[in-house]
């Protein structure tokens, strides 16, 4: 009965929180979307039908439709580099669970717990999961943090902007140090292995978990650790074939990703240069990795604004960053609360 409580209790909790954050991610996009507003679009705005017009409507799917499939197809590389293999359908679905949970939780932290959770159910041990999200992750960091540089130091359009200037050491600070931990985690996992099994210690020391639960999470965290490190080595000695799909794949859904404002912005009627459009993207995307809020709510519209707003005019502005926001998170995250909805209840039936 007391098990029974407990899960109850934690269902309740988890459900809590969840709620709680969707509402922190409705309240600071709204307050993001007031943000530019008010600062940038000069309290202009107004819809525009060019953007629902049939080939405005076709193009979007068509982008769309890459942006998802090249987003299943990277994990699905991924794990086929490391040895498993799951069903298209299996990938996809995690494909949106991830969307939600990674866009209602502080800096995506929920995604990977939820992937990781989700491909664990499916067959696949802890371990070689984390490997697979984090060099899913990994792959998609090193392209972000690699072009970022790039494009402030090329595109006039960051000419006098903050974040090239004074801002511009701790940004080189910020990169070093995201990649030195994800060099360290893939490389050399071990070193983390003595943090961690501190960390445990600590816990047990100030009585927040119990002496049991300190030992079998010592031998666990351990254990999946080495895994991981064992996995890595794995997908490096994978099939070149599917290493070489993985990292494409990664590209391609990148590219479809950064591709989606210019393709809004030409359906508007705009002569848009499609290279710096792509530049503003990468770099809003970068200062989104950094952001605290529930999936970057609230800053990444704020930086979207200030970024594109010398390209729109101010009655276009916002139509444009809520069609972004729209096709690249929001849709995902309705398709993903009901595929995990429709998962749970599965997982209900066969645990009853």
């Amino acid at each position: 009965m007391t098990d029974i409580s407990d899960t109850s209790y934690q269902q309740r909790t988890s459900a809590r929180r969840l709620i709680l954050f969707s509402l922190l991610f409705i309240v600071l996009t709204a307050a993001g979307l007031y943000t530019v507003y008010d600062q940038f679009a000069g309290h202009n705005i107004s819809f525009d039908t060019q953007l629902i017009a049939p080939q405005a409507l076709a193009a979007v799917a068509a982008l769309l439709l890459v942006y998802f499939i090249s987003d299943g197809l990277r994990l699905h590389f991924t794990l086929r580099a490391l040895g498993h293999r799951l069903s298209f359908l299996v990938i996809f679905r995690l494909v949106f669970i991830n969307l939600f949970f990674s866009n209602v939780t502080p800096m995506a932290t929920g995604g990977g717990f939820a992937q990781i959770w989700y491909l664990h159910r499916h067959g696949i041990p802890v371990g070689r999961a984390t490997a697979a999200t984090t060099i899913r992750t990994v792959l998609a960091v090193l392209f972000i943090f690699s072009l970022t540089p790039v494009f402030l130091l090329t595109l006039d359009a960051f000419d006098g902007q903050a974040i090239t200037g004074d801002l511009g050491f701790a940004l080189a600070i910020f990169i070093l140090l995201y990649l030195g931990f994800f060099i360290v985690l893939l490389f050399r996992t071990r070193w983390l292995i003595g943090p961690l099994s501190s960390l445990l210690r600590l816990l047990n020391r100030w009585h927040l978990i119990s002496d049991t639960r300190h030992k079998h999470w010592q031998f666990k965290a351990r254990r999946e650790m080495l895994r991981f490190s064992h996995s890595f080595s794995d997908y490096l000695r994978g099939r070149p074939l599917f290493v070489a799909l993985s990292v494409l794949f990664t590209a391609v859904f990148l590219l479809s990703l950064f591709s989606f404002p210019a393709l809004l912005i030409y359906s508007l009627g705009y002569d848009v240069n499609y290279v710096i459009s792509l530049g503003l993207l990468v770099v809003t995307t970068f200062i989104m990795y950094f952001s605290p809020t529930p999936g970057a709510s609230g800053i990444s519209e704020s930086v979207f604004g200030s970024f594109f707003n010398d390209i729109l005019s101010g009655n276009h502005l916002i139509l444009v960053i809520v069609s972004w926001r729209l096709v690249t998170i929001y849709l995902g995250m309705i398709v993903g609360l009901i595929v995990l909805q429709r998962e749970l209840i599965r997982n209900r039936r066969t645990s009853g």
